[in-house]
């Protein structure tokens, strides 16, 4: 069987790719800053190596014996100064370059949905510049871009627990989101498969007044949504913009704009959002 290196195996992504390449029996090696939190979140790699993927001497040779890189490196909540092009764009190139010297097989990246379409944001500006080193690598490839993440729905629940959902515009904008679990079990069979992008989403395509009165209902509350205008949202990108710097505005921005699209994608996954909030109402319990 095939030898895996697993970047970023402890983000919300990583973690479920960790747990299905232990359950489809892969001899895996993780990579992580902090070994310690490898093992507190109990990811039964193979090996675990202590690295910093933003440091190229940091992971030299890293990709020694390696038939398949899998990489979720990504920022998703900036911290320790650095930018989207340092982590985004600069960690997945230095994996690159690593798995190209050790004649790697097939590296896999997760990119975003729409990113293609949204360079003019700085996280997806430097995914996309990624990507197009990967396409040019001479590696074999498969660039899989997923919806947003149930974890990222989250918010719609914190905000109902507080009494109030905000949603921009009428609330009808559709999004279809997909469980860790499910998009997990597409980036470890596209080891064996020849495609070379896939853009997954969740089972449900649901309007973002769906969402919230999905929150409300597990709560057990009336909804009460808030709707606030597009041109507010502009505004407050142009003032957030001009008051802060990148560090700042790029998750907002991100945030921002995808919430004012529709973003739907082939639908794939057994995980409800319903199923999702119960889970965090009943470890609140």
């Amino acid at each position: 069987m095939q030898k895996i290196l697993l970047a970023g195996s402890t983000g919300y992504l990583g973690l479920y790719i960790a747990r299905e390449l232990k359950k489809k029996g892969y001899d895996f090696k993780a990579i992580a800053r902090n070994p310690e939190k490898v093992r507190q979140k109990d990811i039964s790699a193979n090996e675990v190596i202590a690295a910093e993927v933003t440091q190229p001497e940091s992971i030299r040779d890293c990709c020694k014996d390696i038939d398949v890189v899998i990489s979720t490196v990504g920022i998703t909540k900036q911290k320790d100064g650095y930018t989207y092009m340092d982590v985004d764009y600069q960690a997945n190139l230095n994996l690159l370059q690593e798995a190209k010297k050790s004649c790697v097989k097939k590296f896999i990246y997760v990119a975003a949905l729409n990113g293609d379409k949204l360079k003019h944001l700085k996280i997806c500006a430097a995914k996309e510049l990624f990507a197009e080193e990967l396409k040019d690598s001479g590696l074999d490839y498969c660039i899989i871009r997923p919806n947003g993440f149930f974890s990222d729905m989250s918010e719609f629940f914190h905000m109902a627990k507080k009494g109030k959902v905000y949603l921009f515009g009428d609330g009808e904008l559709q999004t279809n989101p997909i469980h860790g679990e499910d998009l997990a079990a597409v980036c470890v069979n596209v080891i064996d498969s020849s495609e070379k992008e896939i853009e997954i989403g969740g089972p449900e395509t649901l309007t973002q007044n769906e969402i919230a009165g999905l929150a409300f209902d597990i709560l057990g509350e009336k909804p009460t949504i808030a709707y606030i205008p597009h041109w507010v949202r502009v505004a407050i990108l142009k003032l957030v913009r001009l008051f802060t710097g990148s560090t700042t505005y790029g998750p907002i921005e991100f945030f921002m704009t995808v919430m004012a699209m529709d973003m739907i994608a082939p639908k794939y996954g057994k995980y409800t959002l319903k199923e999702h909030f119960r889970s965090l109402l009943d470890a609140e319990a």
